[in-house]
């Protein structure tokens, strides 16, 4: 049986700032906001709802967002473009840079990738493994 990641949910402590947030980064690899319901929101590919999505949501338990040591999503992209679009969308929308998009060949020889936090500390990732002419 084939298992597929349905959704994975982040934490905003500012539910408003973390919308502005994704909204701009989510865009900037074709995902866009699908749908609201009160203090979650959903994105997907396209702004559909079909297949693996993020929700950004408010802690259920009302306290304050906080993330894992270690803990980390990526994205994956098509190309190098789509992975240095993204960082430059989330260092604009307030994010911390964890990595500048650029090769990583200590992963893979095609590892193209890039390492950042969104406004409440979630690390992100986007990953571009196409193979694509690398510079040096």
């Amino acid at each position: 049986m084939a298992v597929n990641i349905s959704y994975v949910t982040l934490g905003a402590t500012d539910f408003e700032a973390g919308l502005a947030f994704y909204d701009r980064v989510m865009a900037a690899i074709g995902w866009a906001r699908f749908a609201v319901h009160g203090t979650f929101a959903g994105y997907g590919p396209g702004g559909e709802s079909g297949g693996q999505t993020v929700w950004v949501c408010r802690p259920f338990d009302g306290g304050e967002a906080s993330f894992g040591n270690g803990t980390m999503l990526a994205f994956g992209a098509d190309t190098h473009a789509e992975v240095d679009a993204f960082h430059a969308a989330a260092m604009a929308a307030g994010g911390a840079d964890e990595g500048a998009p650029g090769p990583r060949p200590q992963y893979t020889p095609d590892w193209y990738a890039a390492y950042l936090r969104d406004p409440a500390g979630n690390k992100l990732a986007i990953v571009c493994t196409a193979g694509q002419e690398v510079a040096a």
